[in-house]
């Protein structure tokens, strides 16, 4: 839907006659071809998927050269969540190595 107001004016100086017509103008658009909105859709869908991508990739090197500069961020900053699923390989070495617990039972030899 368009709305658009107009105003068409004449104006005369020398025997002072000015006269002016307001108006609006409604219309309707109605696109014929399907097939325009939902690739415009797909586009859109597309294009914010790939943002979503970029913003993700630069905010794991930004927080990544964060942590090699030797800085952390407070665990009460609203901004701890930023960086809290990076984390440094360093980091990995200190952490406990996974031992599934699984008991299987060894025949003896008889």
């Amino acid at each position: 839907m368009v709305f658009t107001p107009f105003y068409i004016g004449n104006s005369q100086f020398n025997e002072q006659i000015i006269s002016g017509n307001y108006g609006v103008q409604l219309s309707f658009s109605v696109p014929l071809d399907k097939e325009a909105v939902n690739l415009c859709k797909e586009l859109g869908r597309s294009r914010l998927s790939k943002e979503r991508l970029d913003y993700e990739l630069v905010r794991i090197l930004k927080c990544a050269e964060f942590y090699k500069a030797g800085f952390v961020i407070r665990p009460e900053s609203p901004y701890a969540p930023v960086c809290a699923d990076v984390i440094p390989v360093a980091a990995l070495t200190t952490l406990k190595p996974f031992s599934p617990s699984i008991s299987v039972p060894v025949s003896k030899p008889e």
